[in-house]
């Protein structure tokens, strides 16, 4: 069982007292909620003793003993004699409660709905499956048709790549999974943008990874000096980057600000990762020409990660990793110890697809366009006070909310039917708090939806005024 120190839950509270005529103990059993519903607190974790968490936060024992009181009439928090609490979510169902009412917006997650061809393309691929069924079906490697396929394309972006530098996993999690636990020893420092996808952090974290942050902002892009300083002063076994349409911010990172990461990384042994993703998902004209690793060479070269969950579909749990033979071949070897291959019908399905990719990515380019285009215009002319850098590519936006409060309005969201991730879900310990990321992929109407739902959240958490519908406010 795993225990959260009384320490860096108080980090993960952040600005947990809401307003001043909230009672403290019910602020703080709603902070706590919604970090065992976002997953910052995972199921099982056994809380800090009551005492202990008091004197963290600077509160009475009496608030936190209310508090926890609370959690566990709401079930959130289950009573293990010998084990203090332990986190829990509602009822027996995977799922939070919410989750599983069909009159829920979820916005959590920036994807978007299935392509259209992918039915086509799974009878196609049916039919080719035959062929494949006189083996055991057990492939670690992945299929000879759907690494040359994945090659050409790195190929056809301007990096040579040859099908044994591919690794196919199940989606882009396994693959930044597998990396973290075949690559690093426990203790061993990981550069980590922030924010940065929360998956990828608990992932290195699992793995026993140190994370050591440097700030990727709307304003001002990736700090170079801060990168610069984590890879001199720690040098990191591995760093971790989303430098195209970076989630959640959405930026795309300067080819200067490229050659010298990868060129530090390099003095300093820091085997980079890039982290493709969203890479292709390009809104104002052409994704970034070169893939990341054609900058390095050698074992210097960054590893690559890519994936279909968010251009085809994420019921396609197709991934992949594009390294140096090498570390291929590490990497296929201590697989097995996880899982034992990827489908081979999803396989067949993407290699399928990929056949017409420009395609599909001109038309995702359209849906993506006016997602974004309408979520911008409705914001500005519905909640003015809020701002977002208008991206180029990606899923979501990353709004500025002017205040502390993006916990706070996540549960007010929640009273209101809409699920979306609170800002501290994308930093490390807390950070964030100021910001929302609002993913655009979903259909017009769930857009519009979201934002009525987010008016009405933004009214309750108070002390801030909103437009009236119509009023021409500008996000910049």
């Amino acid at each position: 069982m795993s225990v959260l120190s009384a320490r860096l839950l108080s980090q993960l509270l952040g600005e947990w007292r809401g307003a001043e005529a909230t009672v403290a103990y019910t602020s703080l059993a709603d902070r706590i909620r919604l970090l065992v519903l976002d997953g910052r607190i995972p199921l099982g974790t056994r809380l800090p003793a009551e005492r202990e968490l008091a004197f963290a936060l600077g509160v009475s024992r009496t608030t936190v003993t209310a508090a926890y009181s609370v959690l566990r009439d709401a079930d959130f928090l289950r009573s293990i004699r010998g084990s203090g609490s332990v986190a829990r979510l509602p009822h027996s169902s995977p799922l939070a409660p919410e989750e599983a009412r069909p009159d829920v917006l979820d916005l959590t997650k920036a994807s978007l709905p299935a392509y259209a061809g992918v039915a086509a393309a799974a009878i196609r691929a049916a039919e080719v499956l035959p062929a494949y069924l006189g083996n055991s079906g057990f492939d670690t490697i992945g299929l000879p048709v759907l690494r040359e396929a994945i090659s050409d394309r790195y190929r056809a972006r301007g990096l040579g790549t040859d099908p044994d530098e591919i690794l196919v996993t199940i989606g882009a999690q396994h693959a930044i999974a597998l990396v973290g636990r075949v690559l690093l020893s426990r203790g061993d420092t990981v550069l980590v943008e922030s924010p940065s996808y929360p998956h990828a952090i608990e992932a290195f974290r699992d793995a026993g990874g140190r994370l050591r942050p440097a700030s990727v902002s709307s304003e001002a892009g990736w700090d170079v000096n801060g990168i610069e300083q984590v890879l001199r002063r720690y040098s990191p076994t591995l760093g971790y980057l989303m430098p195209d349409f970076h989630n959640p911010t959405g930026l795309t990172m300067p080819d200067d600000v490229r050659e010298k990461i990868v060129g530090l990384a390099a003095s300093v042994g820091t085997t980079l990762i890039a982290d493709e993703t969203t890479g292709e998902l390009a809104i104002d004209g052409p994704a970034h020409a070169l893939p990341f690793a054609a900058l390095g060479s050698g074992a210097s070269r960054p590893i690559l990660i890519g994936s279909v969950g968010k251009s085809l579909w994420g019921g396609l749990r197709i991934g992949w990793i594009r390294a140096e033979r090498p570390i291929i071949q590490r990497l296929a070897r201590a697989r097995t110890s996880g899982d034992l291959g990827t489908p081979l019908l999803e396989q067949l399905i993407v290699a399928d697809m990929l056949r017409e990719y420009d395609d599909i990515l001109e038309a995702r380019r359209t849906q993506l366009r006016d997602g974004r285009d309408h979520l911008l215009q409705a914001l500005a002319d519905r909640i003015p006070e809020w701002t977002a850098a208008v991206p180029a590519g990606g899923l979501s936006l990353w709004v500025g909310l002017g205040a502390p409060v993006s916990s706070q309005l996540t549960l007010a969201a929640r009273n209101e039917g809409l699920l979306l991730g609170a800002g501290p879900m994308f930093g490390i310990d807390g950070a964030f708090e100021r910001f929302l990321r609002i993913p655009f992929s979903h259909p017009v109407d769930d857009l519009d939806r979201a934002v009525d739902a987010l008016v009405r959240a933004w009214r309750t958490v108070g002390r801030f005024s909103l437009a009236e519908p119509g009023y021409a406010g500008a996000l910049v």
